[in-house]
């Protein structure tokens, strides 16, 4: 029996987007059935680690937590930064979405998607963690492909296709045709340099201190990749006033958020004309007709879909359920013979 005709007959095969900021997990013939923040809280006693909670339930002790508990996140720009913690959240999410320890012995098969410039070390990396959280046969996709896939693209057409995945560690270019990959390219830009330059900001313009939760908070609520008309919306932020160390209060603006996002929103465009002047005519013909799309929790921010159009001229559309794209098309990949070329063996 093949790879995919096992697929076939098990319910519970698995596709993964194990993000730097997000997991999802994608059940065949169930769809999305998780979708919880990539962070695993550790507990020390008696000297041993202990985990003890992951996801939804360990964000919020982010910057919070006293001495004997850490909350970490195990991936950094992309890619897997401590092995051994991310197979415990990893393996903590599968039980989730399969719905307990219970079914662990019907899971057999996972896809899991990697950044398309991932070193072999990082994807054994990868590979090794969802084995040792219990998957029998893990297969990988390329993420540009799984989004392409999972907005609806025409990956598997001769036509071209471009795809713009803003995640929380990286930013995905690519150019899609006949289900492969003519050009792409990833810088590790993404939400994360989002949040310290947004940080950076604040501490450099009002001499305060603000947690990373803070700061992602300014973003998703006042964020901007287009300066605004004037000041724009206002929002009261607070951290710690480094000049007498005492909790404070700011107003932060729209302008100054944009303004501050200003490096990181110019280097994915610049990522975007890079790779468009790297694009063949043929295809680049087709890019005309199809626009460029965006995927991804990047691909949120305010006026992003604005700022790639003012810089190339082209209609560019923010994927629907753009946050799970990814993952909703690497468990199409598996569920449609049509993209089986597309899935690596890890």
């Amino acid at each position: 029996m093949s790879f995919f005709d096992r697929f076939a007959s098990n319910a519970y095969d698995i596709a993964i987007d194990l993000g730097t900021v997000n997991t999802v997990i994608y059940v065949r013939g169930r769809g999305i059935v998780l979708n919880e923040p990539s962070v695993i809280a550790l507990e020390t006693r008696g000297g041993v680690r202990h985990v003890k909670v992951v996801g939804n339930d360990a964000k919020p002790m982010m910057g919070k937590t006293p001495a004997n508990i850490q909350a970490l996140r195990p991936l950094r720009d992309g890619v897997i930064a401590d092995i051994e913690i991310a197979e415990q959240m990893l393996k903590h999410f599968i039980d989730k979405a399969l719905g307990g320890p219970s079914r662990l012995r019907r899971r057999s098969n996972v896809v899991v998607c990697v950044p398309s410039d991932s070193t072999m070390v990082e994807r054994r990396a990868i590979r090794d963690a969802a084995s040792n959280a219990g998957a029998l046969a893990v297969q990988l996709i390329e993420e540009p492909l799984a989004a392409a896939i999972g907005a609806g693209l025409p990956v598997a057409e001769p036509r071209g296709a471009m795809v713009v995945d803003i995640g929380g560690g990286t930013t995905e270019v690519a150019v899609l045709s006949l289900g492969g990959i003519a050009h792409s390219s990833s810088i590790r830009v993404g939400g994360d340099k989002m949040d310290d330059m947004i940080a950076s900001h604040i501490r450099r313009k009002h001499n305060m201190m603000v947690g990373e939760m803070t700061s992602e908070r300014v973003k998703h609520t006042i964020g901007r990749a287009v300066a605004p008309q004037g000041d724009g919306m206002v929002m009261a932020v607070k951290g710690r006033d480094l000049v007498n160390g005492r909790p404070s209060e700011v107003s932060v603006s729209e302008a100054e958020v944009a303004e501050a996002l200003a490096e990181p929103v110019g280097q994915i465009v610049g990522a975007v004309r890079a790779a468009l002047e790297r694009t063949p005519p043929e295809l680049a013909a087709d890019i005309i007709d199809e626009g460029i799309t965006l995927t991804g929790g990047g691909a949120l921010l305010g006026r992003m879909d604005e700022a790639i159009a003012r810089a190339t001229g082209l209609p560019v559309q923010v994927a629907d359920d753009a946050l799970t794209c990814v993952a909703m098309g690497a468990g199409t990949a598996f569920e449609d013979r049509i993209y089986h070329g597309i899935l690596m063996a890890a």
